[in-house]
């Protein structure tokens, strides 16, 4: 068994060590320029709102591009897809640093986000075709911790990079090149069934995104990024500059706690996916993020907030790699990376109208932003403690039912 456990990984592939590289790519974009958007309303004399919109329109291009990208990559191939987003990423990043208005920077963002649409869903594609059962399992939660772990290096290079000048942090982005250029000598396009014809295809891939098992997975997807981007990566960071006068490095320290957490309980969920199905680990994984969101509300202290923060990214650990599994293992080769870019797209819509509504109400409905951003981490923490219970509740007695029947059978 141990020998089985040491050969599920393949850590010496190429293959896979250019996906987590692409993988590491998808997920820069926000934890990296996160802890500097206090810094940023200062360079660009921009509101709150108007700090928002760098993360939204970032994430926007998501919404609509990724299953269109995942589309083209069930016809044309992975590579001739994912290469050119590396670069484009990696180019339209870097050159924010050099933008001397408010108004560029958000174009680079634009187009930069158009690059970051479609790497993380490729990464997942790619895994899916190239591994399968428990491997694919143990692929998939090494993938997640390696998310986990940049998401918290992230913030922390931001905020020390911002610490030289604003525009240092843009600089890093860079790093999407070198792994482009890797990349193109690297990974190999692995073998999938010829697609059927754009009509066939479209109706099918309609007909599996919309079955009731599905629609499931696209809603937990949205509330999970709807709540990180929002209430932690946005609402929090300007709080904790607003309100406890936390530099960006600082922040950038206590955002990595939700990061280690999750790469911690990502690195784990092949052991945790054997006690309880994927569907009712993202509800539990909800129960986490809606302690957490409460347990900010409540704490008086930064020291308590990275507390905080530590359920959260325990609840991540488990929600992403069980939205990720269930629905890769949902259809067959031909129709993965679509069906996985409209899991991707719900992720980025969450990202893209968390920030948006996180902002926009705090500034527009309370006498201060400060009241706003309490009163929205209470109703959410509370909507998701109750939301993720009831759901787990339900999932329980179904498979207690279905149990049932069965040894009646």
């Amino acid at each position: 068994m141990s020998v089985e456990q040491r050969v599920e990984v393949p850590w010496s592939s190429t293959v896979f060590q250019t996906i987590l590289a692409c993988s590491l790519v998808g997920i820069m974009g926000v934890p990296l320029v996160s802890p500097i958007l206090p810094a940023l309303r200062t360079v660009f004399g921009i509101s709150d709102t108007q700090a928002g919109l760098i993360i939204t329109v970032y994430t926007l291009p998501g919404v609509f591009l990724t299953p269109v990208i995942g589309l083209l990559s069930d016809h044309f191939g992975r590579r001739p897809v994912v290469l050119p987003l590396l670069f484009l990423f990696g180019l339209a990043g870097a050159a924010i640093g050099f933008a001397p208005a408010f108004e560029l920077v958000l174009l680079l963002r634009l187009l930069q986000g158009i690059g970051a649409s479609g790497l993380m869903v490729l990464a997942i594609t790619l895994i899916g075709d190239f591994y399968d059962g428990a491997q694919r399992h143990a692929v998939i939660g090494v993938n997640g911790s390696a998310i986990g772990i940049g998401a918290a290096t992230y913030p922390l290079i931001g905020g020390t990079l911002a610490s030289v000048s604003w525009n240092v942090p843009f600089a890093f982005f860079g790093v999407s090149l070198v792994v482009g250029v890797v990349a193109l000598f690297t990974l190999s396009e692995p073998s999938i069934d010829e697609p059927p014809s754009f009509r066939a295809y479209a109706n099918r891939l309609a007909s599996a995104a919309f079955v009731p098992e599905a629609l499931g997975l696209w809603v937990a997807a949205f509330f999970t990024f709807f709540l990180f981007y929002g209430g932690v990566l946005t609402a929090l960071s300007l709080l904790l500059s607003d309100v406890h006068g936390l530099t960006p490095g600082e922040i950038g320290l206590l955002f990595s706690m939700v990061s280690l957490a999750n790469a911690t309980m990502a690195s784990q969920y092949s052991r945790v996916a054997g006690y309880l199905p994927a569907r009712q680990l993202v509800a539990l994984g909800f129960v986490g993020f809606g302690v957490s969101l409460l347990g900010v509300w409540a704490a008086a202290t930064p020291v308590a907030i990275g507390a905080m923060l530590v359920c959260f990214g325990l609840g991540f650990g488990v929600v992403m790699p069980s939205l990720d599994t269930t629905t890769a293992g949902l259809v067959s080769g031909q129709l993965r990376a679509s069906m996985l870019g409209v899991l991707t797209s719900m992720l980025w819509l969450g990202q893209t109208v968390g920030p948006v509504v996180f902002t926009g109400v705090a500034q527009n409905a309370f006498d201060s932003t400060v009241a706003g951003y309490r009163f929205l981490l209470l109703f959410w923490g509370a909507g998701a403690v109750l939301g993720g219970l009831t759901v787990f509740a339900y999932l329980a007695c179904r498979t207690g039912a279905s149990a049932s029947h069965s040894d009646a059978s």
